[in-house]
């Protein structure tokens, strides 16, 4: 009951859906609905993309729900991403971020994600929006240096690094960012490795020093990554979509679900500015 409770209260309080709290809670009950009969459903998202999704998957179905699970750091990657940028998504679970960029906005993705039947999901959601030859999908984790570890499966969205007495695991490859983007540099990745992102920042040192990376969405920040990050000439930002504002501040009133940092907000500010609008249930954003 608890849980059903958050998710009424995350629904109506929503950007996307506090000015029609009851079509969001509709949607949430038909979904509920639909999903006790079908085993899981091609949801029509955001620009003709799709996404397969299933009961249980808590990012995905909050797309359904509220159009953009989360509101702001979703909007930045539909505003800021332009067709052919290349973006790495570390973590992408079912691919709800990778869609967003390659299918609505037709950049290049990296998407990496060690979970087996997450992969399953990740590649059908690929292959039902056509965007093979945009994503490459790679089953590893990322960390500070390239070896094995253990790794939680079955967790949905909460799937990380497993500790010493976890059951549950498998041993997945391990690669760092600099590896994987050696021969191409991201203009924006998006890290969520629940609580492991200063490893992935600890191997990325020199992708953070390379011109071309421009925006960092990332988890969770502790001390250390937010020198490292600052060290680079990231400042951390707030994203407002519909103004389509760059705030600089390490106020976490208003942040989105992840930290954003921007080594420019100017030419940030210049990108997001010049994008499209895009149709989100019955807004334009």
């Amino acid at each position: 009951m608890r849980s059903v409770l958050n998710t009424i209260k995350f629904i109506v309080a929503h950007p996307l859906c506090s000015g029609r709290p009851l079509s969001a809670l509709w949607r949430y009950v038909r979904w509920q609905a639909e999903s006790s009969i079908r085993h899981e459903l091609e949801f029509q998202w955001i620009a003709g993309a799709k996404l397969v999704v299933r009961k249980g998957m808590t990012g995905a179905t909050g797309n359904i729900y509220c159009g953009l699970h989360e509101f702001s750091d979703m909007a930045f990657v539909l505003h800021f991403l332009q067709p052919l940028d290349n973006f790495v998504d570390v973590g992408a679970n079912v691919g709800s971020y990778s869609v967003l960029a390659s299918a609505v906005c037709g950049a290049r993705t990296v998407a990496l994600e060690p979970d087996p039947t997450t992969i399953e999901f990740l590649t059908r959601n690929v292959n039902v929006n056509r965007i093979q030859s945009r994503v490459t999908i790679i089953d590893a984790a990322l960390g500070a240096t390239q070896g094995t570890a253990d790794f939680t499966i079955g967790r949905d969205t909460r799937n990380k690094m497993a500790k010493a007495d976890e059951r549950e695991t498998r041993v997945v490859r391990v690669d760092t960012l600099d590896e994987i983007v050696r021969d191409a540099a991201p203009i924006l990745v998006k890290i969520d490795v629940e609580g492991f992102e200063a490893d992935v920042i600890a191997g990325a040192k020199n992708t953070l020093g390379r011109p071309e990376l421009m925006a960092i969405l990332i988890e969770t920040v502790d001390d250390d990554v937010r020198h490292t990050l600052n060290s680079h000439g990231f400042v951390e930002v707030h994203y407002e979509p519909r103004s389509r504002v760059l705030s600089q501040t390490e106020d976490q009133a208003g942040r989105g679900a992840n930290f954003l940092f921007v080594r420019s907000i100017e030419a940030c500010t210049e990108r997001v500015k010049r994008a499209p609008p895009r149709q989100i249930l019955h807004q334009l954003i």
